[in-house]
């Protein structure tokens, strides 16, 4: 395999010692919503990636969706998330954290309970994951228009935060059917006023997002992660090619790190009706490709230059060394979904390196 996937990168001023990303992987091991040595321990095994996006991190008490996930808004959560970055850029890696808002992917046994919150009150279907089990969900609340700032302002904190936890930057997690990709597609955003209706109208939380979270940190210390075909959590947009051929556009000029396009759908699919190179054509920085890629294939693709960099999920969880396994021709471990979520040590920090 010849070295371009193994050569180094600028990414916003960053040097990436390699174009192999670890993709964000919800592993559910912080019981208290806060980082812990474990977790560092994990994300130190796989500091050999180019870049590492971190698990989701929820931006509030408001956002959270998800049993034991990681929050990145208090003091507490800034010093947890320090020993993670402290072992990650000691063995020479770069992290960004992924900022995540999960909207009405949520359930009231989170929020003392409070209904969820979305751009319009529509049921998801399916069922929320919470500490006492699967539970269906519920009709969201439809935020109001005065509470949008504070939405966006949470997110500019949660950046403030992971700059002080030491990440090198962060992604805007709008993808797979959470807050803002909620308000992006309209089979979940009906609202008549300036967050819906018009594609405009629809994408105009993310690009605020975006400028709150660039104005605090730097733009060029931010990502956006979108999924245009993916109809996971119930998601579905009457012209995905349109809509995101837009949300290309529109961040285009904005100085961002890159574009983390998902191109399947939860179960490995594409879509032959979505021409995702036209989301690169648009996208005027880096462009990370997302969806079941392996050494070959990632290889094609950044040799073609449809995409500068690739994202790896189950097997970086698997194998801690991916990049020195790819680059070796060496066999990779599988992973063990049984262990995905939830849990110890097991299954999370004992997968063996060469």
């Amino acid at each position: 395999m010849s070295n371009k996937l193994f050569s180094s990168i600028d990414m916003g001023g960053q040097t990436l010692g390699n174009r192999m990303v670890m993709a964000p992987l919800t592993r559910n091991r912080a019981p208290d919503c806060i980082a812990n040595a474990l977790m560092a321990e994990y994300y130190g095994q796989r500091s050999a990636a180019g870049l590492i996006i971190s698990e989701g991190t929820q931006i509030s008490e408001q956002a959270v969706g998800y049993p034991a996930t990681p929050g990145i808004y208090s003091q507490q959560q800034v010093d947890g998330w320090s020993q993670v970055t402290d072992t990650v850029h000691a063995k020479g890696g770069h992290i960004f954290a992924q900022l995540w808002h999960c909207g009405r992917i949520s359930h009231p046994d989170f929020h003392a309970g409070e209904l969820p919150v979305a751009p319009s009150a529509i049921k998801p279907a399916g069922d929320a994951f919470t500490y006492e089990g699967l539970k269906p969900f519920v009709t969201p609340r439809t935020l109001e228009a005065s509470e949008i700032p504070g939405i966006i302002e949470q997110y500019r904190h949660a950046a403030a935060c992971a700059g002080n936890a030491g990440f090198d930057g962060v992604e805007i997690h709008a993808a797979n059917g959470y807050l803002i990709d909620q308000f992006i597609r309209d089979g979940s955003n009906r609202r008549t006023d300036h967050y819906g209706g018009s594609l405009e109208n629809r994408i105009r939380l993310l690009l605020e997002i975006v400028d709150a979270v660039g104005s605090e940190i730097g733009h060029n210390k931010v990502g956006v992660r979108i999924s245009p075909i993916n109809a996971f959590n119930d998601m579905s947009d009457s012209d995905p090619q349109s809509t995101f051929d837009h949300i290309a556009s529109s961040l285009s000029g904005l100085g961002l790190a890159y574009l983390h396009v998902v191109e399947v759908s939860m179960t490995g699919e594409t879509d032959s009706n979505f021409d995702t190179g036209r989301l690169r054509d648009r996208f005027d920085s880096l462009y990370i490709a997302n969806g079941g890629y392996d050494g070959e294939r990632a290889q094609q693709a950044i040799a073609s230059n449809t995409a500068d960099l690739i994202a790896f999920g189950a097997p970086f969880l698997a194998n801690p060394d991916l990049p020195e396994r790819l680059r070796t021709g060496a066999p990779l471990n599988t992973a063990d979904q049984s262990t995905f979520y939830g849990g110890d040590a097991h299954g999370y920090t004992d997968y063996p390196s060469l």
